[in-house]
């Protein structure tokens, strides 16, 4: 089934299956190619192939695996007005789930006499794990002006600093968010979950810069050898699940009427240009918009703890903030046509490179900041988009180092305080209530993200400007 093209990619070309309109495209290298195919996630991404309005490829990320519908490191580009449609599996149940990542002057040496108290600070204020709830109860109206404004809101409310909107994708706010796309359950499940972190994979660490292979862009950035940084890795909650599980549902209810057939009901898809399509992008715009804030009100409280454990002049800059769960609407070029389309990113990461207008201007010249996260364990890697990726990938990239083992395997055969102690004997501080939620995010149950990020730089989507080591964890179960 897997054709080699080069070292770095592979395909499942059209004639594997009679409903394929494009190919497949998987950037991966040899071991990797060997490893996504113990689990669904190469028949996921040839079935999302069959979508109709795809163009040109369908792409699988080297941090692939299986998801729901769409594999997690899965993108897919419809044209608009070629009756492309939106699928929410494709976007995914956390919408605008990303990585924000802060940098500071202060080094490793400053910093380690206070660390485990800074990290035992963090983990109190930003409360974490399955449905916590935070300190920040909001009425109706009020999450309706989190779903309009997104980062803006939180900015009004006294949290961060103003710099911070322009070095976040879309300013931190999408516009064209319609609040009254987005149920009751919805608002429900998001009144008490601003500045929280959730579960399974997300988390803040504590980092310090290891290693830096572009200057220029790093001394952009604000990373220095040695330098301390804060990374989170978190979505919309509750309110993001419940804004796809309701849309997977209207447009399952409503498929028939649009003339298509599913490859697998996971992929429910409606027109983008319908009714459906349209509700379903104002409500994921909108959780997308909960999400910045989200993440915006968590850095502010990172902020705080660090000047309370180092003093005020522990500042810490907004290097960039960048989503992996989103659809975008985007002018590509197809075989010379230049086409709109709606991008799909599932796990996967915006990569755009040097010169566009979509990143802040004093990074123009280096590209867009890609920041992938990889295990608590060993490291997590600053780059920036390439040019080349743009025609190749659709300006994307992968979004962290991706699932080797099941949550359920990992449980079953990762002694969380086990790990624990030896993640504490690497002198990374942890800082988590659950053993068992250590064991399902244990290293061994990831990919290589060294291997991950040759794989990236290899196949020309984005090039590496620097290396984050972890110090200290802090995670919910």
């Amino acid at each position: 089934m897997l054709q080699k093209i080069h070292d770095y990619l592979y395909e499942i070309p059209c004639s594997h299956r009679a409903d394929m309109l494009v190919p497949v495209h998987i950037y991966v290298n040899e071991h990797l190619a060997k490893q996504i195919q113990t689990d669904r996630s190469l028949e996921q991404i040839t079935n999302v192939a069959s979508l109709p309005g795809i163009q040109k490829y369908a792409l699988a990320m080297p941090d692939v695996h299986e998801g729901y519908g769409f594999p997690i490191g899965g993108v897919a580009a419809m044209a608009i007005n070629e009756n492309g449609v939106i699928s929410p599996g494709g976007i995914g149940y956390d919408i605008n789930c990303g990585v924000r990542l802060l940098s500071s002057q202060i080094s490793h040496a400053e910093i380690k006499p206070v660390l485990r108290n800074l990290a035992t600070r963090i983990f109190s204020m930003v409360p974490s794990g399955v449905g916590q709830a935070g300190n920040i109860q909001l009425k109706h109206k009020e999450i309706k002006q989190v779903l309009l404004k997104g980062a803006q809101f939180a900015l009004n409310a006294g949290y961060g600093e103003a710099s911070d909107l322009e070095y976040c994708e879309e300013n931190g706010c999408f516009e064209g968010a319609d609040p009254t796309q987005v149920s009751k359950r919805a608002y429900d499940r998001g009144h008490d979950q601003l500045g929280t972190l959730g579960s399974g994979n997300h988390f803040l660490e504590i980092q310090v810069v290891d290693e830096i292979w572009n200057e220029p862009a790093a001394s952009a950035f604000g990373l220095y050898p040695g330098c301390v940084t804060a990374m989170i890795h978190c979505g919309s909650r509750g309110l993001g699940h419940q804004v796809c599980t309701d849309f997977v549902k209207i447009m399952l209810n409503a498929q028939s009427k649009w003339g298509f057939q599913l490859a697998d009901r996971q992929l429910a898809a409606a027109p983008f240009l319908s009714q459906e399509g349209q509700n379903y992008f104002a409500a994921m715009k909108a959780a997308a918009n909960f999400a910045w804030a989200n993440r915006h009100i968590i850095a502010h409280q990172i902020r705080k703890a660090f000047e309370e454990a180092l003093g005020a002049g522990a500042l810490l800059r907004l290097v960039y903030d960048v989503a992996h769960n989103i659809g975008k609407i985007e002018q590509h070029l197809i075989n010379g046509e230049s086409k709109q389309l709606i991008v799909h990113r599932k796990g996967a990461t915006r990569a755009f490179g040097p010169g566009s207008l979509d990143i802040p201007q004093s990074y123009r010249s280096y590209g867009q900041p890609v920041l992938i996260p990889g295990t608590m364990g060993t490291a997590s890697y600053v780059l920036t988009g390439a040019q080349e990726g743009l025609e190749s990938s659709f300006g994307s990239t992968c979004h962290g180092s991706g699932r080797a083992m099941s949550r359920t395997k990992a449980k079953k055969s990762i002694h969380g305080a086990h790990l624990r102690q030896e993640l504490e004997k690497q002198g990374i501080v942890i800082c988590s209530d659950s053993d068992r939620g250590l064991a399902e995010e244990a290293p061994v149950a990831y990919k290589d993200i060294e291997e991950v990020v040759s794989v990236v730089e290899n196949a020309k989507l984005a090039n590496r400007v620097a290396r984050l080591r972890p110090i200290a964890v802090i995670k919910g179960d």
